[in-house]
């Protein structure tokens, strides 16, 4: 995605780095990096996040950008370096059961032929004790669900098909199905996904209502919107492998 036409009377700031104290950060990242069987996925990356607001992660999106996501999310271990969260080093288990996940196609990607209605009703069901049945959801478990994250949008209509979604309202929706439980921390894909900038702007302006609750982590490669009332942007380095970087290179030469 690039810089065009809706912001462009607006400013966007360049991330600058702020360093923390242990004490006020929640995740703590060091030389972190994850290597496949197949190759090296990102790496070594250091960063801070601090307790409470919305922290950016600002650098090239694609696969290291999301495994990054997914390994502050605890939903992917790293191989390398430490990453200390709520207190304790290099326990993914732990992270995981305090943490949220949403917008990521890997890990919460909705069957497109499923109206709103059946989503909604799957996540209440799921989050029930296990020998308690669960109705249908209706009107009032969709506002309840949606309404933290949707704010004064208009919510989905139940009826709708999750394709028919306008490409917004479909990220929110995402995020309010995973941040059901409202874990102290939840970790949302790239806000740059979203093919106008506007939209862009007022998903992360949702994510800084939510950081007024919970610590809120996502991505833009196209740094932050002054004025917006995101915490912190961070500049992240060694996204992608630099030899698929010469590979994607050389190809373009040919």
């Amino acid at each position: 995605m690039t810089m065009t036409d809706d912001w462009s009377t607006n400013e966007v700031t360049a991330p600058v780095p702020r360093v923390l104290d242990d004490g006020e950060a929640l995740l703590v990242a060091e030389d972190i990096g994850v290597r496949a069987s197949w190759g090296h996925i990102y790496g070594p990356t250091s960063l801070r996040v601090a307790e409470g607001g919305v922290t950016v992660l600002v650098g090239s999106g694609g696969r290291g950008r999301t495994a990054l996501l997914l390994t502050l999310a605890g939903r992917m271990k790293p191989t390398s370096g430490s990453l200390t969260a709520f207190g304790r080093r290099n326990d993914a288990r732990h992270l995981f059961a305090r943490a949220a996940i949403a917008d990521i196609d890997e890990v919460d990607g909705i069957e497109q032929a499923i109206r709103v209605r059946d989503v909604v009703t799957e996540q209440i069901r799921w989050h029930a004790k296990w020998y308690k049945w669960v109705r249908q959801a209706r009107q009032e478990d969709l506002e309840r669900i949606c309404a933290p994250v949707f704010g004064d949008l208009s919510l989905p209509s139940m009826d709708a098909f999750v394709e028919e979604l306008p490409e917004l309202t479909a990220s929110l929706f995402r995020i309010a199905v995973a941040n059901v439980a409202r874990p102290p921390l939840l970790v949302v894909g790239g806000v740059d996904r979203l093919a106008r900038i506007e939209s862009t702007r007022i998903l992360t302006e949702r994510l800084v209502d939510l950081g007024r609750n919970q610590t809120v982590v996502t991505a833009d490669v196209n740094g932050v919107h002054a004025g917006i009332g995101v915490r912190e942007a961070i500049l992240v380095d060694n996204l992608t492998d630099q030899e698929f970087v010469k590979l994607e290179q050389q190809e373009r030469t040919l």
